[in-house]
């Protein structure tokens, strides 16, 4: 009797614990998106709705892509276009589409030793590299650095030296690592927003046009590999792109200032 009795509870716990891991949901995403505090905010919303619990996998854009290419998550939200579309055309992810967009600001000490206070983006980092100012880079294949490199490039020149100090680190500690040295970075409006009272990094570049920052998500491509669960992330990419969302995304704010636009419904 004892051992079938074991046998029973042995199956039942079995039983119970199958659906838990079926209701799971794997969405490999940006830094930034989670040190927002964006996903903390939406997520309890989609899960009480669907019964999904998404497991969140914060990354840079490129270790992102990279998750999906191998099927270790069910979709991505990433903010780096060109590598986006790319995915997509290898046939690793599917369904694409425009969720928010931020921008990309460059933080500086309030003394600003190399003088890029109002300056375009290119003209700053053309002042920062003749400076050789302290410029903490991402260093991580993000979005964020796949920015910054194009910057640099945009502007001709190859950052290199003691001065480019590159992190290998998310937005958060980046800013963090910025504010410690006092020294310039790249960093998306959201991160910082959410940053700002405890750092003296002020916002010296802003409103060109090429920081530009949109934000999209895509299924990862059932075809290439069928275990994972297109079913539910087409649940959540419809809802995350729903009005619904779309207006918590619009409406979400850190010190009074809105961090992300919904572009789904344009």
């Amino acid at each position: 009797m004892k051992k079938n009795t074991l046998a029973l509870l042995v199956l039942l716990l079995a039983a119970l614990t199958v659906p838990a891991q079926e209701n799971r949901l794997r969405l490999a995403t940006t830094t930034s998106t989670e040190n927002s505090g964006l996903l903390d905010m939406l997520h309890p919303v989609f899960e009480q709705m669907s019964g999904l619990k998404v497991d969140i996998i914060a990354v840079g854009t490129g270790k992102a892509l990279k998750l999906g290419e191998n099927g270790d998550v069910d979709l991505v939200m990433v903010h780096a276009r060109a590598a986006e579309d790319a995915f997509v055309a290898a046939g690793f992810g599917v369904n694409r589409r425009d969720v928010m967009h931020n921008d990309f600001i460059i933080l500086g000490p309030a003394a600003d030793p190399a003088g890029v206070k109002g300056l375009d983006a290119a003209g700053a980092c053309t002042k920062i590299a003749a400076a050789r100012a302290a410029f903490v880079s991402r260093g991580d294949d993000s979005g964020t650095h796949k920015k910054e490199l194009a910057l640099w490039a945009g502007a001709g020149l190859q950052p290199a030296g003691g001065w480019y100090k590159e992190a290998g680190q998310g937005m958060g500690a980046v800013i963090t690592m910025a504010e410690n040295l006092q020294a310039y970075t790249l960093a998306d409006r959201g991160t910082y927003l959410a940053m700002v009272d405890k750092i003296s990094l002020q916002v010296l570049v802003e409103g060109d046009r090429e920081l530009f920052n949109p934000y999209g998500v895509i299924a990862v491509n059932p075809e290439r590999h069928p275990h994972v669960k297109y079913r539910d992330a087409m649940q959540y990419i419809d809802w995350i792109t729903s009005p619904e969302a779309q207006e918590l995304i619009g409406g979400y704010r850190r010190n009074g200032q809105v961090l992300f636009h919904p572009d789904a419904l344009k």
